[in-house]
Formats: C-alpha cells, structure tokens, sequence
C-alpha cells in the first residue's frame, strides 16, 4: 500500500489534482511495510512529493487532512513525479490535460472519470485511467476495500501502474475500455444518483405532511431508514426485478391514480412518479 505522510524511501512520486468532492477519493491511504511512500512537501525536503493543485477552500480541508501543500497555479506543480492523478469535474480535464502535457509532457495521468474515454488525453501519451465507482462526500471516510476500481492505460506501464495505485489502497481492481466504462457508469447513475434523489423528494413528501398542533409539520426522513435498509439489504441475495414491491408492478392503478393526484401541485415530480410507476411495470412484467 502506498502511505501518506509517512518519510522513508519511495520508489514514486505521485502528484493529486483534486478541487472538490473527488479530492475525497484517494484520502483512505492504509499504511503498512510498503517499499513506495506518498509525502507531503516539506520546506527543504527532497524526499519524494505529494501535492495537490486546489483552487478553491478544498485545498484548505486537504492540506488539514494530509499535511501537504496545496498550490493553484500548474507552473508551481514539480515535474518530476511518476504519476499525476486527475480528480477534477469532467469538464474541466481537457483544459487541464494541456497544461500538464505542456508543464511535463513526458508524465504518466490519470484520470478518475466513469463517462470520460481515455482518448481526452489526446496527444499525451503516457495516460490511463482510475475510475473508482462510488459515491464521495467530504463528510464521510470512504472503506476503499468495498470500492471496484476500473482502470485503463494507454500501455503497459500505464495499466500496470494503475492496478498498483488500486492494489494500494485495498481495492478490487477490473480493466475495462472507454466503452464498457461509459455504460457502466450510466448503470451506477441509475444505482446511486437517481436513487438518492428519490430519497429527496420523499423527504420533501413527508416534510410537508401536516401533523397535529403539537408537532407541527413534517415527519422526520428516519422513518424511512429501515425501509430503505430493507430495500439494499434485498438487492445482496436477489436481484433487483426480483425484490421489486409496491402497487407499480401490478399497475395498481386506483393507488397510482390517487398517489399520482397529490402531487398535483408539483408536475415535475408527478411526472416523475407516473413515468416511473410504468417503467416498474412495463419492465417487471416483460
């Protein structure tokens, strides 16, 4: 594993560019007897180096988390690192890209995208891919054992060097191409993104019940927590067409109607809770 803030003699020299909640990914660094350190830059240190480039208050919250120094200008980022990870928006990588391929054009990159194909890195050819397929918020430590990491380089080097850095960290690792990583981030778009914001709008739902003039309004979201428990604990021993409930897979269509009608004042996520009541149904019932 490789470790941070630890001194000794590395093998490497890695280089993180993280600006927001992607910053979080590569935080969970077990240590061990690994031949390979990540160090923070130290004043006069010529040890190996680990920085990150942070543009904004991100950097404030990672040099308090790994005691590195984090810069905002590529031209103050060392040349010399082996690998430069690239944990930024999606859109922010092919202007990035061409900052390093000129500031170290001879560098391994890699990029932590799920739909971004490795063909952005254009020109630059020493570049692969660390995709680790989970959700990340500053507020939560990341168990880096339960996270599959996808990895893609444009040689040998490049993948080995990745499935290393995954190794690192305890995670399982699986090669995949550009294609097959684009799909298979829309799948964790439906899994994680979509699914959270029905979590949402259901505490949107209960907070706006009416309750008695004791309590006020609203019903606190907790109640929903060993549904939802129940619900991803399922998934584990069945598949999910399997484990569908609920009045959408048999068209209950009294329910659904009368459901459907109190959101009358919100035609969004009425339109939401109609389309999504006749894909359960139309999809359970193929």
């Amino acid at each position: 594993r490789f470790q941070a803030l630890q001194p000794g003699n590395s093998g490497q020299r890695f280089q993180a560019l993280q600006p927001g909640n992607s910053g979080q990914r590569f935080q969970a660094l077990q240590s061990d007897n690994s031949e390979q350190r990540f160090q923070a830059l130290q004043p006069g240190n010529s040890e190996p180096r680990f920085q990150a480039l942070q543009p904004d208050s991100s950097g404030q919250r990672f040099q308090a988390l790994q005691q590195c120094t984090p810069v905002n200008d590529i031209t103050l980022l060392p040349i010399d690192a082996d690998v430069y990870i690239l944990a930024v928006k999606d859109d922010a990588l092919p202007h990035l890209i061409a900052q390093l391929h000129d500031h170290c054009p001879d560098r391994l990159l890699l990029h932590t995208a799920g739909s971004v194909p490795l063909s952005v890195f254009g020109s630059h050819e020493h570049c692969g891919v660390l995709y680790p397929m989970q959700t990340f918020s500053k507020e939560r430590q990341a168990d880096f054992s339960r996270v599959h990491i996808f990895i893609e380089g444009s040689s040998t080097h490049a993948l080995q060097t990745a499935g290393e850095l995954a190794a690192s960290v305890g995670s399982p690792c699986h090669e995949m191409t550009s294609e097959q990583r684009r799909h298979l981030h829309l799948a964790a778009v439906f899994a994680c993104n979509f699914s959270n914001h029905c979590y949402a709008l259901a505490e949107r739902i209960l907070a706006a019940i009416t309750c008695d003039s004791t309590q006020g309004y609203g019903i606190p979201f907790d109640v929903m927590l060993p549904l939802i428990d129940e619900t991803v604990a399922k998934v584990h021993t069945m598949s999910p067409r399997q484990a569908q409930t609920g009045p959408a897979i048999r068209y209950d269509q009294t329910i659904i109607g009368r459901q459907s009608q109190l959101l009358a004042g919100d035609p969004l996520t009425q339109q939401i809770y109609d389309l999504m009541s006749k894909s359960i149904h139309y999809y359970t019932n193929d």
